[in-house]
């Protein structure tokens, strides 16, 4: 199998944007309020990190597998919302790198936008258009809306907008340690979030591409695009959509031979690197040409960039 770039999981902004320099933004708020977070208490511990099956990605640096250890923290059981993004921008006014550059990626099964509003595709990834009108409250194209899946993951999220709802809320987002102890649930070096079958008794257990990718979706899972949360069984851990649905930013930057240098001990990710850190997969992980949707996988995008498969969870101070 070729290695597929990063832009099969999302597209950087510097790879479609419709605008070299966003409108002038809002300061990033402060603490004002907060949605409700549905926290799992996770007691930390030490687990085994990275891939031990040999399935990753070179470039992705899933390797080697070493020992590291959590402290005890609180996580969101699932990702955050429409409705609770919703909420975050109504009482701050905050807009996103997605409405402040004009556009955003939107997988070309799934737009809704008219000839006029794609303005154009991804250099090697030609599946993402480039949509103007597209961002967190309008998902698939400047007509749809947030309000008709309120309880779906938010998406055309930069790391530095769920940085800003982070500030808000008064909470963070977890480290990639924290993030893969609490994905495995409890399992040791096992290959997704519920054991090393992908559908375990013919069930599907996480929301991914069917089909021919990047043509045909046979939505074999029941979803072509995101998936309510909680649409899948939850991890051994209570947290749910550890895998595919959406991505999820981490607060480490990403540098492929980190895991070489990694301390045991709360590791807190390199100190500079290419890219933030996304974790879990997306409805468009397909094991033929990108299956991230494993526990250990890996992957990383700019700060600024936005599509409509990548979100957020967030962990309790």
């Amino acid at each position: 199998m070729d290695e597929p770039k990063h832009s099969c999981c999302t597209p950087s902004r510097d790879a479609a944007s419709a605008a070299g320099t966003p409108e002038p933004g809002p300061d990033a708020p402060g603490t004002q309020g907060a949605a409700v977070h549905d926290d799992v208490a996770l007691a930390g511990g030490r687990f085994l990190m990275g891939d031990p099956f040999g399935e990753g990605y070179a470039s992705d640096g899933e390797t080697p597998v070493h020992p590291v250890e959590v402290d005890a923290f609180r996580m969101d059981a699932t990702a955050v919302t429409n409705a609770m993004f919703a909420r975050f921008v109504t009482e701050t006014g905050f807009r996103t790198d997605a409405e402040r550059y004009g556009s955003s990626a939107v997988f070309h099964l799934l737009s809704t936008a008219d000839a006029a509003a794609v303005a154009g595709s991804a250099a090697g990834a030609p599946w993402w258009l480039n949509v103007l009108g597209a961002d967190w409250a309008h998902p698939t194209g400047p007509d749809s809306s947030w309000e008709q899946i309120p309880d779906h993951p938010v998406v055309h999220v930069s790391y530095d907008d769920a940085l800003a709802y982070c500030r808000w809320a008064g909470r963070r987002l977890p480290t990639e340690a924290e993030w893969e102890y609490a994905a495995r649930g409890g399992l040791e070096q096992a290959r997704f979030a519920w054991g090393d079958e992908l559908t375990p008794g013919g069930q599907h257990r996480c929301n991914i591409f069917q089909g021919e990718f990047p043509t045909r979706n046979t939505a074999g899972d029941g979803f072509a695009g995101t998936a309510p949360v909680r649409s899948f069984p939850a991890n051994g851990y209570g947290l749910y959509e550890v895998a595919g649905n959406v991505w999820e930013w981490c607060a480490d930057w990403f540098m492929p031979k980190y895991y070489k240098i990694s301390p045991v001990q709360n590791p807190p990710g390199p100190s500079f690197g290419t890219g933030r850190v996304m974790r879990g997969g997306s409805y468009l992980c397909h094991d033929s040409y990108c299956h991230r949707y494993r526990v250990a996988a890996r992957s990383a995008n700019t700060a600024e960039s936005s599509s409509g498969n990548c979100g957020f969870r967030t962990v309790a101070l």
